[in-house]
């Protein structure tokens, strides 16, 4: 059975903590920014936690040791 791939685009959008918790980018940050407060502008230049259990167990298979803990 051949090595599973590491899915490039999960790695590089997703990131683990230390203690296990999935983090990524908030979506929209680059698109019509003239708009938005700077407020929100703020908000997105953070990483967000993902809520989803399920999420986290699928991260970890496709993104492989890339993104192990």
């Amino acid at each position: 059975m051949p090595k599973m791939k590491t899915h490039k685009g999960t790695a590089k959008r997703f990131r683990l903590t230390r203690t296990g918790k999935l983090m990524h980018m908030k979506a929209g940050r680059t698109h019509l920014r003239r708009k938005k407060t700077s407020k929100k502008r703020s908000d997105y230049r953070h990483a967000v936690s993902t809520p989803a259990k399920g999420l986290r167990k699928r991260v970890i298979i496709l993104a492989g040791p890339s993104i192990s803990e």
